[in-house]
């Protein structure tokens, strides 16, 4: 049984407290939690914790797409991409409470906590409560997606993976950005309701491969029954972009002709005008 001592202690002992952090977590994976994924949440901010989640929104996605705008080696088929149906009429604000259920519990908490900051993007925006919650999150843009996570590692943040592995680690894309792999382009409404491009990240299911070169920076403790993994945010970037860059084929996923890990391994798209 797990109470919101336990994750104060926690966040104690490994040095987390006053510090923002990126949690990626299942619920699921702590056993029994009093008072459910508030109280995991609670535990990190009466620590004075900032608490940033994803918290991506991908029913906004489905629009027609600008004809003009057609990157190569985008992993994506655009010839079979003629039944837009979810983003039709759809235009994202920070205001906006819709989540992917894919997200999990605690992130579509945060997200309905009504002092929470959410990122400006439409399919992959950040969403955060505590005292840093703004500064992690309003220079999100529909380009600029990995924002918060810059700003997570500037401010001597860490991510922690609470009952997860290293696939669920969204800090890894932007470590692909730095190593010189563009984003992959999607599109979806803008503020005036027209398609416009925004940048996501690729396949995360070849992640667990950078464990030996993230080992050293990992601290782990146990909530419940829940694992946890935790790295501090600026060295593990700079770890992972330096694996990525000597071994570009580290990354790839073990799923036969996976377009986006092949695209990803030859940089990403070319035009991304």
């Amino acid at each position: 049984m797990v109470v919101t001592d336990d994750i104060r202690k926690t966040v104690r002992d490994l040095g987390l407290a006053r510090r923002p952090v990126c949690l990626h977590s299942s619920l699921r994976s702590f056993g029994h939690v009093v008072g459910g994924p508030a109280t995991i949440v609670d535990g990190f901010l009466q620590e004075g914790c900032t608490v940033v989640v994803p918290a991506f929104s991908y029913s906004f996605f489905a629009v027609p797409l600008p004809p003009d705008s057609r990157p190569a080696r985008n992993a994506w088929s655009y010839d079979s991409f003629d039944d837009p149906k979810s983003g039709i009429g759809r235009v994202y604000d920070s205001a906006s409470t819709d989540v992917d259920s894919e997200m999990g519990v605690i992130p579509a908490t945060i997200v309905l906590t009504p002092e929470r900051m959410r990122g400006n993007h439409p399919l992959n925006s950040f969403a955060a409560v505590g005292p840093l919650a703004a500064d992690l999150v309003s220079s999100q843009a529909s380009l600029d997606v990995y924002a918060p996570l810059k700003a997570l590692a500037r401010t001597d943040g860490y991510v922690v993976l609470a009952g997860v592995g290293l696939d669920r680690m969204t800090m890894v894309h932007l470590a692909e950005e730095m190593a010189g792999r563009n984003l992959f382009i999607r599109w979806a409404n803008g503020p005036d309701g027209r398609p416009t491009a925004v940048k996501v990240g690729g396949c995360s299911r070849g992640f667990g491969k950078l464990e030996p070169a993230l080992s050293s920076l990992m601290k782990q403790s146990q909530v419940g029954e829940s694992v946890w993994l935790v790295y501090p945010a600026k060295a593990t970037l700079e770890a992972a972009r330096d694996a990525i860059r000597d071994r570009p084929e580290l990354t790839r996923c073990g799923v036969s002709q996976c377009d986006r890990c092949t695209a990803a391994i030859k940089g990403g798209p070319i035009d991304i005008s």
